[in-house]
């Protein structure tokens, strides 16, 4: 079971039912996951919220979203090779983003190209 993909998939079914709140399950690859999508103007505000046994997010204001989905198998990305993930994940150049797990952290594919370090590709959101 992968707590990334299915989070990612609930927030786009939400945002093409019409609706502008939803809640995904908690782990801390989904919250930075969040966080990213939030820089970037994905969603608006999120919240983790603890009742009981289970923990979760609550994911408002969902975005401009067309579609987001986790990249699996999770494959290496060296950092000169960044662009061609973008032409094979993204639309066309300058839109939306690929989410990058790093030795410092998880970036997008805007960021890494400053940080010139490799990593593997985790998910990507248009």
């Amino acid at each position: 079971m992968d707590i990334l993909s299915d989070a990612l998939n609930i927030i786009r079914v939400h945002k093409n039912a019409g609706k502008s709140e939803c809640r995904v399950h908690s782990n801390k690859i989904t919250g930075e996951v969040l966080k990213i999508m939030q820089r970037e103007g994905y969603i608006g505000q999120f919240e983790q919220v603890t009742e009981g046994p289970s923990v979760y997010f609550v994911v408002k204001d969902i975005g401009p979203i067309n579609d987001c989905g986790t990249i699996k198998p999770r494959a290496p990305l060296k950092a000169v090779d960044v662009s061609k993930a973008e032409e094979q994940y993204l639309p066309s150049k300058d839109f939306g983003v690929l989410i990058i797990t790093t030795p410092k952290g998880i970036v997008t594919n805007k960021e890494i190209k400053d940080l010139k370090s490799g990593g593997r590709l985790v998910a990507f959101i248009y």
